[in-house]
């Protein structure tokens, strides 16, 4: 029987920001300490199986999920985001 690792909240947020199409594994590694493998478990125990598979057809390939390969730029205006939390600009 799989016996989960993190804390629930913990595991929540991992598997929205890995579902989230923008969100490079680099950013989850450095707010919850989980590499892309473990990521990649992570979903396959807690979602449906269907939805996985889903999930890493869709990730399969994907530059916008590996930080070094990403091009996206952020808007100076966007709020910056720090240990999972937003603060306000100054």
């Amino acid at each position: 029987m799989y016996t989960p690792i993190f804390p629930l909240v913990v595991t929540d947020r991992t598997i929205e920001m890995a579902w989230e199409d923008r969100t490079p594994f680099d950013i989850i590694k450095i707010q919850f300490g989980i590499g892309e493998q473990q990521v990649i478990e992570l979903m396959c125990n807690e979602i449906k199986p269907s939805s996985f598979k889903m999930w890493r057809k869709r990730m399969q390939g994907r530059k916008t999920k590996h930080g070094s390969l990403s091009c996206r730029v952020k808007c100076d205006r966007q709020r910056q985001i720090s240990a999972n939390t937003i603060s306000k600009r100054n």
